[in-house]
């Protein structure tokens, strides 16, 4: 049985070897600065591009295109800088988020996808544990889906805790193994650690907050499921 075919629980403790290849703090911190390092190089790349299309005298038949292309990628910066404030950041110093603000930080990063976004999410607010593990499975959901489809995003409160779903459904809906070790609280292996860093940072987060995080594959089809406590 495969991963793709599984239910596969992994709110389990790592496997035996885990903590002689985890990284070590400083390491992981620099994983996820090069993640983030990825994700905005290439709209800042294309703001560049753009400008000196502008600034070439033999190019000013482009120059509405070069505008277009500056405007369409300043915007897609700007969603992923404010989305990564909350996702991987300490965003001020919020300890509660209103899920209309979460709303368009996470429709805010759909919008340069292929993916749409399903939110239906109907509490009062969450706390900053809570925030940050919707905010990456939002982004982990729509990884999921790389042919397009939609990711349903819920949230339940109930008996002290809130429970997160994400359900992910478009052809050839998959989570790569390195994700799939990352939620796991496992290394990467010999992967590339840009997809994997995200996963296992919304491990720890789950698990510093006292939570579980589990994840489901099938044919077209990613279900991820997190709880955390109301009160962390």
């Amino acid at each position: 049985m495969t991963d793709q075919d599984a239910t596969d629980p992994i709110d389990q403790a790592p496997t035996a070897d885990a903590p002689e290849s985890l990284p070590e703090p400083a390491e992981l911190a620099a994983q996820i600065a090069a993640r983030l390092c990825h994700d905005f190089i290439s709209p800042a790349s294309a703001i560049v591009s753009g400008l000196d299309l502008l600034e070439d005298p033999t190019a000013q038949d482009m120059r509405e295109d070069a505008m277009a292309l500056i405007a369409q990628s300043a915007r897609k910066l700007a969603d992923m800088l404010q989305f990564c404030r909350v996702a991987f950041g300490a965003s001020a110093s919020a300890e509660t988020f209103d899920p209309r603000e979460l709303e368009s930080l996470a429709k805010g990063v759909y919008a340069h996808v292929r993916p749409e976004l399903d939110w239906k999410v109907d509490v009062a607010s969450l706390n900053k544990a809570a925030a940050r593990i919707l905010m990456n499975l939002c982004q982990i959901g729509a990884g999921a889906l790389p042919m397009g489809g939609t990711a349903v995003v819920r949230v339940v409160e109930a008996d002290g805790r809130a429970a997160i779903t994400l359900e992910a459904t478009g052809p050839r809906a998959r989570l790569k193994p390195e994700v799939l070790r990352g939620l796991k609280g496992e290394p990467r292996g010999d992967a590339v650690g840009g997809a994997w860093v995200q996963a296992y940072y919304l491990y720890l987060i789950v698990k510093g907050a006292g939570g579980q995080l589990a994840a489901e594959v099938g044919e077209d089809r990613v279900t991820l499921a997190a709880w955390a406590p109301t009160s962390a």
